[in-house]
């Protein structure tokens, strides 16, 4: 190939690209116009609400899952806020949003204090107009990538009935003192029984029982040989490698950027503009 024709190709993969970005920007355009040629009104921000990490990995993790939705939905705009310990925090990000409306989607797998008190109290000091969608969890898709990861991580999909019978998995989570947190792990602790086919045990990190090594001895004790750890964390942390490091057999990976969680995220926020889930509430102003 001679450099005249590598120039040329080149020039015709950028030009390529640059009609592709055009045709990209006039679908989104297009989209907000309606048939009569009036302009839709903006669809709501999409505000990934995460609990915040000292382990860079876990905001890593949050950024890279942010941007696969973004792919999933040209043209939505997806933001990101905090509840502690890592930028930006969520009332920066509210307030960023000004009076536009928004919906919250936490990256939380339960219901709790952070989903029942914490992000309310913030959305509701904030000027922007917000409706706080549901927890990820308990969900069939979060079941789909805690199977993927424990497959990942060597468990067989095919095995005979008397390894079966010797198998079981500990589901660990972060754990919550509210009852309504253990009783949505619990609910996906069943599905995953049910996809597997073996016994799966709930057990937490903090603020719950049992621990892991207190189910990890349960399961033992039932007969189970074969014990797996399913870590039921959204993104690597302290909490996941300590479950981790407490398992007798073999760790599945955090759920991290695994495209059924990109599919529940975006499934959170266009069920909560379709139910009849209320807008939080603005604190009056003093």
């Amino acid at each position: 190939m001679t450099a005249t024709t590598s120039k040329s190709n080149a020039d015709l993969d950028s030009t390529a690209h640059i009609m592709n970005l055009i045709t990209d920007q006039l679908a989104t355009q297009l989209r907000r116009v309606s048939r009569d040629g009036t302009r839709r009104p903006a669809a709501p921000a999409l505000v990934l609400v995460a609990h915040g990490s000292r382990d860079p990995r876990a905001l890593a993790t949050v950024r890279a899952l942010m941007e696969r939705v973004r792919a999933q939905r040209p043209g939505l705009s997806v933001r990101l806020g905090h509840i502690e310990l890592n930028e930006p925090l969520l009332p920066d990000t509210l307030a960023a949003l000004g009076d536009r409306e928004a919906v919250l989607v936490p990256l939380l797998l339960s219901r709790g204090y952070h989903v029942k008190q914490d992000i309310p109290e913030m959305a509701a000091a904030s000027g922007a107009r917000t409706r706080l969608a549901a927890p990820l969890g308990p969900h069939p898709l979060l079941v789909e990538t805690l199977h993927t990861r424990l497959v990942e991580a060597g468990w067989r999909t095919r095995v005979d009935d008397a390894t079966r019978r010797t198998s079981a998995v500990v589901l660990a989570a972060a754990g919550s003192r509210d009852p309504e947190a253990a009783e949505d792990t619990g609910r996906t602790a069943r599905l995953l029984a049910d996809r597997l086919g073996v016994p799966v045990l709930p057990a937490y990190a903090s603020a719950a029982t049992p621990t892991v090594p207190e189910a990890v001895r349960t399961l033992t004790a039932r007969g189970h040989t074969r014990i797996a750890v399913a870590s039921y964390f959204t993104a690597p942390g302290r909490f996941a490698r300590e479950c981790a490091e407490a398992a007798p057999w073999i760790t599945s990976a955090p759920l991290g950027t695994h495209p059924a969680m990109a599919n529940l995220i975006l499934h959170r926020y266009d069920e909560s503009l379709t139910t009849s889930t209320r807008p939080l509430p603005l604190l009056a102003s003093a």
